[in-house]
């Protein structure tokens, strides 16, 4: 199999949250997409939190798969930036599979809980992560002469942005919406990093830096 094969897990991995998202609120009676975060239908003690979990079992592993994939086919780029910006969305990868995986929400518990604490962690260096290294491959897309990348990278900037902003912004009865926004955001970029590879829109050979 060649590397930019492995560019597919990016796709199957959006597929597998949009599955979850979508189909996972049929197992929790009362649940409103519009004002609940994505995380309460996976929390401990949650209803739904077996199917989220089968639904979601190919997302962490089928991300990470494709964006360290992506990590060694953009090793020839020129630009440092995008380099170092597809390395922090890695790493973003990382941190939100397992960190997502040994905090997840717990239901009924105090939100100063240990648990609960380390979820919301999560969350802020998967944010702060995601901003950072989008911003950096938006410039080094640009730089590389990438610009399909680098407005895919600014669209779901703005979009990350809209969503984090409009989750502390605008009133609770449409938090879902706003959360969905920007995690989504991270989710459909991903899968656009592994079809970039896939189609071989990465320099295939070393060039000086």
């Amino acid at each position: 199999m060649k590397l930019r094969h492995l560019g597919i897990f990016g796709i199957i991995s959006l597929f597998s949250y949009t599955a979850m998202v979508f189909l996972s609120p049929l197992a929790y009676p009362g649940y409103d997409p519009l004002s609940m975060a994505i995380s309460d239908l996976s929390a401990v003690g949650a209803p739904s939190a077996a199917l989220a979990e089968r639904l979601n079992a190919l997302f962490g592993p089928a991300a990470v798969v494709s964006v360290m994939a992506v990590c060694v086919g953009a090793g020839a780029c020129r630009s440092k930036l995008l380099r170092t910006g597809i390395g922090l969305f890695a790493a973003m990868e990382w941190i939100s599979t397992a960190g997502y995986r040994m905090f997840p929400l717990v239901m009924g518990e105090d939100m100063s809980s240990f648990q609960n604490v380390m979820h919301i962690l999560v969350t802020v260096l998967v944010v702060v992560l995601s901003v950072l290294s989008l911003a950096l491959i938006l410039l080094g897309g640009r730089r590389e002469e990438l610009p399909s990348l680098s407005l895919a990278a600014g669209l779901c900037l703005l979009c990350m942005m809209a969503g984090a902003m409009g989750t502390g912004l605008m009133p609770k009865g449409v938090f879902g919406l706003f959360e969905r926004l920007s995690a989504f955001s991270a989710v459909v970029f991903n899968a656009f990093l592994g079809f970039f590879l896939w189609s071989g829109r990465f320099p295939e050979e070393e060039r000086n830096k």
